[in-house]
């Protein structure tokens, strides 16, 4: 069967009572999570939900992330993970630009209100037109008022469900990454682009049913990273996942010792965070005989993390390289093989990398060209949802153009060598301009403004808002601007740093030259 639920449901045939998910003091084994998605999509279809439509989810890293998930593939909907940090108007903006029908929502903590936004942005969006509201308090109160509560509806479904088949190429998930123009774009990624990027597993990190890993999901599960090379991943070969739902180091490492994790995958301010939390309370023999694979993506690990890395936990971290367009992992380094500290690794199997120039014709094969790279095979997304001009700018005869630049070696294996494009990454979470700049031109103090990315010790790179005044606005401070901005923006994309000069330096055709901005 094409559906990408196949992979919870095959393992669940095969091992229905091992562990699946792990959170806290809850375990749940397969027949559970695979009858929980069950019921998630009998509510999905009662509510007219049909093959194709669109439904939305919130959600960190719970058990109910996965099971929701599944439910939404199982009822031949496509799934649309949206970052639990978008504030209200960027939730509607995703709701419209997807045609999301029904949206699902974690009520979140009073320091990350998940559901108020979800739920303004949905009130925003007429073409959604059912919310379900989770909540761990999950009683509803009488008289039932919206928003609907998930845990009693789904309560009442039967936990049996006819899965709705689905054609290899239909979408099963959109992943909203923002381009360098504008809004946010959802990627559709194909049932199999997702399904083979799982299955990967066996090529990239020996994966094996029979002898299952016990993986520690810090990744956010709304990103392609998490979502694929661990949940999906996991679920594809009858693992175990320990859901953390917010990474903190020490949290980490006693969920790694309690539950025995063999697997760890993360950016590298994490390594760097574990590397720090351990001190002689911190079994780390313990630790390193459990660890079996530690991969890392997102930005390069610096050569002392490797270093320290192996030296306490006896393990090579293998890096990679992907997108969201690209389901997401391209490239990985070899399991089992010293690492090229720097690397990206070699192509995945089934996906081909070369360097292009900007007029898509090959670099020259050479160790110090440099280009930008272009990814095919079984990983490449669809196109951008109702996008097509920028599908075609982005693929061109199955070759998707990534925006980074990157040199090659003799043997084959790349190096990132910078983004031929504006974007920032601020703490593994890509930022993206021009959606800042042009919110940021709406407060009635900003005349021209310029977004861009400086050096951070711990982010990786830090937001800096570069701001021409309206004469008539002196009384409008650098810090008004970033309460303003704390206001519009989800928390990793605000600016944290406001300049104000009296121009900015530009072109001769008048656009402003970013790169002599710090």
């Amino acid at each position: 069967m094409a559906n990408l639920a196949a992979l919870l449901e095959q393992s669940t045939e095969k091992y229905a009572d091992r562990t699946a998910i792990v959170f806290g003091d809850t375990r749940l084994t397969y027949a559970q999570v695979n009858g929980a998605a069950n019921q998630v999509a009998n509510l999905l279809v009662s509510r007219g939900i049909e093959p194709g439509d669109k439904v939305a989810l919130s959600c960190p890293n719970l058990p109910y992330f996965t099971i929701i998930y599944f439910g939404i593939l199982k009822a031949g909907a496509t799934v649309v993970p949206l970052n639990v940090l978008l504030k209200g108007r960027e939730v509607a903006y995703h709701l419209a630009d997807s045609d999301a029908k029904a949206y699902f929502a974690f009520e979140g903590t009073p320091d990350l209100p998940i559901g108020d936004a979800a739920w303004e942005g949905f009130q925003a969006t007429e073409s959604c037109t059912e919310f379900f509201l989770i909540k761990l308090d999950s009683q509803q109160p009488e008289p039932m008022e919206p928003p609907e509560f998930y845990g009693p509806l789904v309560a009442q479904q039967p936990p049996t469900f006819d899965t709705v088949a689905r054609d290899d190429d239909d979408t099963a998930v959109i992943l909203y990454t923002s381009g360098t123009t504008g809004q946010p774009k959802g990627a559709e990624l194909r049932h199999r682009n997702m399904r083979d990027n799982a299955l990967a597993g066996a090529d990239l990190f020996g994966a094996d049913a029979a002898r299952p890993d016990t993986y520690l999901c810090v990744l956010p599960l709304f990103h392609s990273f998490g979502q694929t090379v661990i949940q999906n991943g996991s679920m594809a070969y009858g693992g175990t996942v320990v859901m953390l739902p917010r990474f903190e180091a020490q949290s980490a490492l006693k969920l790694m010792l309690a539950n025995g994790v063999t697997f760890f995958a993360g950016v590298p301010t994490m390594y760097w965070g574990l590397l720090g939390a351990l001190d002689e309370t911190v079994d780390v023999e313990t630790l390193a005989a459990n660890l079996r694979v530690a991969a890392a993506g997102g930005s390069a690990l610096p050569v002392d993390i490797h270093r320290q890395f192996k030296e306490r936990f006896g393990v090579t971290i293998l890096e990679g390289y992907g997108l969201s367009e690209t389901s997401p992992v391209a490239s990985f380094s070899r399991f089992g093989e010293e690492p090229r500290v720097g690397s990206i690794g070699v192509p995945i199997p089934g996906v081909e990398m070369k360097l292009i120039n900007d007029d898509w014709s090959d670099v020259p094969d050479s160790p110090d060209a440099v280009g930008e790279i272009a990814i095919k095979g079984h990983n490449v997304m669809k196109g951008y949802y109702g996008r097509p001009e920028a599908t075609a700018e982005a693929i061109r005869d199955g070759w998707f153009r990534s925006g980074d630049l990157a040199k090659k070696d003799e043997d084959g294996f790349y190096y990132i060598v910078d983004r031929s494009k504006d974007m920032i990454i601020r703490g593994g979470f890509n930022v993206y301009p021009r959606e800042l700049e042009e919110v940021l031109m709406e407060h009635p103090a900003v005349s021209l403004v310029a977004v861009i990315g400086v050096p951070h010790e711990s982010h990786g790179e830090e937001i800096k808002a570069v701001v021409v005044k309206n004469k008539d606005h002196d009384d409008v401070s650098e810090a008004d601007l970033v309460a303003w901005g704390k206001e519009q923006f989800a928390a990793y994309k605000y600016p944290r740093v406001v300049q104000f000069l009296d121009e900015l330096p530009m072109t001769s055709t008048g656009k402003i030259l970013k790169r002599e901005l710090s």
